[in-house]
């Protein structure tokens, strides 16, 4: 992979699919180096397409993130978003937010893709 971040998402949600769509058009406004994956490329990622609609993946840094930590990095090269970054590391809320996203919205979001496919 390459230096730059690189974001792996479900194209067939969406949700996913329009907040990814508001952040390819953020970046490349802004001349931002990030590219933008489909499941369709889960296993350049070393996923599965099942595993990597389960959460959100970004590569940063020379690592797979995935779940809040891959939003995170992502927030943070984005700078109308920088802010989230640093709000989402602060240490309770961080913890709430990690919460949120693994136990409710990743869930939620994985289901619904689920009953999508049939």
């Amino acid at each position: 992979m390459e230096n730059h971040t690189r974001v792996l998402y479900n194209q067939t949600c969406p949700i996913c699919r329009a907040e990814i769509s508001a952040y390819q058009r953020r970046a490349l406004r802004d001349g931002l180096p990030i590219r933008f994956d489909t499941l369709d490329h889960a296993a350049d990622w070393g996923l599965s397409a099942e595993d990597a609609t389960r959460r959100l993946h970004v590569w940063h840094e020379g690592q797979v993130l995935s779940g809040l930590a891959a939003f995170r990095a992502l927030w943070a090269q984005m700078p109308h978003l920088r802010w989230l970054a640093r709000l989402t590391g602060v240490p309770g809320v961080h913890w709430l937010a990690d919460q949120i996203y693994d136990h409710i919205l990743a869930p939620l979001l994985y289901r619904a893709h689920r009953r999508r496919q049939g």
